[in-house]
């Protein structure tokens, strides 16, 4: 589990109920905890917000997008400079034994996407139809993203709508009923929730998972581009010290530090 995504959910939660009991004199009142349960508003907020994510998706999307969550809180194996050295040691398996060497090779990879471009690369595959090949999959790779991070991008635009729908119906219900001015102030606080419902809806959830979600396709995709560069280069029998050096620069310094140097390479 991703520890910063855990630390974050939790801190979110902790700094919205320290608020709420929290006095002026940071004495604490925790019974102040049930003036902001409200069932109705509750329903509103959540079934509303729910409503339109099941009216924009399929219900197969519908769940595939709720799966996002344990998306967000995983950590991903995105390691470039491991990446970086497997194509280094391909490289040399193919200037050494020839392409077909590569086919024993991939037995041992574990990304399928790598996989699949080094069996094409043994089966001869032209380099411009293996280019075509894996950026297809590359596009349909961040489409099937995107569907994900669109399922948590309106959610953060359907809460806050819909608090303001419940916000709403609480001030018609409340200016109904202005002849009892003791109820104005309880009216109008209960009002007010289905805005806050929805705020922390977005604010708290939705907008870091949204954000969580996008930093890791950008990541992934990335590091799909270096393996199509990698084995291209590869296919085309380019030196493996220049690999490398193609392939370092994806990276930032920092991470450049982190590959060996190849040593003994063929010139």
């Amino acid at each position: 589990m991703d520890l910063a995504s855990l630390i974050g959910l939790v801190a979110g939660v902790v700094m919205v109920i320290f608020g709420i009991v929290t006095n002026s004199d940071f004495s604490m009142e925790f019974g102040k905890l049930g003036n902001f349960v409200d069932i109705p508003s509750i329903i509103i907020t959540i079934g509303g917000t729910m409503t339109c994510l099941i009216g924009s998706n399929s219900i197969k999307e519908f769940v595939s997008g709720f799966k996002g969550f344990t998306l967000a809180i995983k950590v991903p194996k995105f390691e470039p400079a491991e990446t970086i050295r497997q194509i280094i040691d391909l490289s040399n398996t193919a200037r050494k034994e020839g392409l077909l060497a590569l086919e024993e090779a991939a037995a041992n990879l574990e990304d399928p996407f790598m996989k699949k471009g080094v069996l094409l690369i043994v089966d001869g595959t032209d380099p411009d139809l293996l280019r075509a090949i894996l950026e297809t999959e590359l596009v349909c790779i961040e489409d099937r993203h995107k569907k994900v991070i669109g399922f948590w991008s309106t959610m953060v635009d359907m809460a806050p709508a819909w608090g303001m729908i419940g916000t709403l119906i609480g001030l018609v219900n409340m200016l109904k009923n202005l002849s009892d001015f003791n109820s104005i102030g309880p009216n109008m606080a209960v009002a007010l929730l289905t805005t806050l419902y929805g705020s922390l809806i977005a604010n708290w959830l939705g907008n870091p998972i949204v954000n969580k979600l996008t930093g890791n396709n950008a990541k992934e995709i990335m590091l799909k581009e270096v393996m199509v560069e990698g084995l291209l280069s590869i296919q085309a029998g380019e030196n493996p010290r220049v690999i490398e050096e193609k392939l370092k620069s994806f990276l930032a310094p920092s991470q450049r530090e982190n590959i060996n140097a190849i040593e003994g390479g063929e010139q």
